[in-house]
């Protein structure tokens, strides 16, 4: 009943202008920051490990910050659903198109590599209005809630949403076939190959993914960052030339080459990346535990 009644407020705030929108959201994310506590929490200690150089009351601006922008997506995303092919092209711009076609008639496989910001989703929108892409869709718990994410992220062209568990080679076929894959490379995942490298100076679970997919299927790393504007401005997707010499024959290096890439991106805009993720909960042998139940 509650998810029902949920999907139809969004429906209905999906007729709002975008600056009503946006100062609605960020209303909201006013009221989350003081009634999410372990979201709260969590969010403060990924800025302190990633920030230490920020005094306590600079962290928990950011953490104030991030709370209004989070729920301004959340709530942005009923224009995604529902709102027609024209509005979300003029809600997302997207930045240097001609790269993605270029390569794609070379002949060249192309990997969209976009970071959890929380424009996430109005950039994966904005990318399947312009492009038939391949991507990964985890299923959601609430069904009701699942059926409107995935109608989201497929409503427009012909797009391949694969299970997380489908492997790499139904991945790679994809893209050998002209699919981009519109990748998300930067979350704790419980399974996977993993290295620890550095992300913030912090040892970081990092999937290896990214170097591999572009070597088993001979593609062209494109960062595809996208960025949430002031107001009612929507979203930039900025895609950018080809990483050169990417992937190399160390693949450490490289998995440290891509954390690296998004930390410089967060820095620009370090407010809208997804500090509410756990990103750290996978430690190193023997390193303390970061995250803790938390009341305040």
């Amino acid at each position: 009943m509650i998810s029902r009644v949920a999907i139809a407020l969004m429906w209905l705030l999906h007729w709002l202008p975008l600056p009503v929108l946006a100062a609605v959201g960020r209303g909201l994310g006013a009221v989350l920051y003081r009634t999410a506590r372990q979201r709260r929490a969590v969010v403060r200690v990924n800025l302190e490990l990633c920030f230490p150089e920020l005094g306590k009351a600079e962290r928990e601006r950011l953490a104030r910050e991030h709370f209004k922008v989070l729920a301004r997506s959340m709530l942005e995303r009923s224009v995604l659903w529902w709102g027609s092919r024209e509005r979300v092209e003029r809600m997302v711009r997207v930045e240097n198109e001609d790269i993605v076609r270029r390569l794609l008639a070379e002949g060249r496989p192309v990997i969209l590599l976009s970071p959890h910001f929380v424009g996430l989703d109005a950039g994966g929108t904005a990318i399947t209005s312009r492009f038939d892409i391949v991507s990964i869709y985890a299923r959601q718990s609430d069904p009701l809630f699942d059926r409107w994410l995935h109608h989201g992220r497929s409503r427009f062209g012909d797009q391949l949403l694969l299970p997380r568990d489908a492997g790499p080679r139904a991945t790679v076929r994809a893209m050998k076939a002209g699919r981009p894959f519109y990748y998300l490379p930067d979350m704790n995942f419980r399974t996977g190959e993993v290295l620890f490298v550095p992300f913030f100076g912090v040892p970081a679970a990092t999937i290896t993914g990214l170097p591999r997919l572009a070597r088993l299927a001979g593609a062209a790393v494109v960062p595809c960052p996208t960025r949430m504007l002031p107001g009612g401005q929507g979203y930039v997707v900025e895609i950018g030339e080809p990483w050169p010499d990417y992937p190399s024959d160390d693949l450490e290096a490289d998995v440290r080459r891509m954390n690296a890439w998004i930390e410089s991106v967060v820095r620009t805009m370090p407010e809208q990346y997804y500090w509410v993720h756990r990103r750290f909960k996978r430690r190193p042998e023997g390193a303390r535990r970061v995250y803790r139940k938390s009341r305040g």
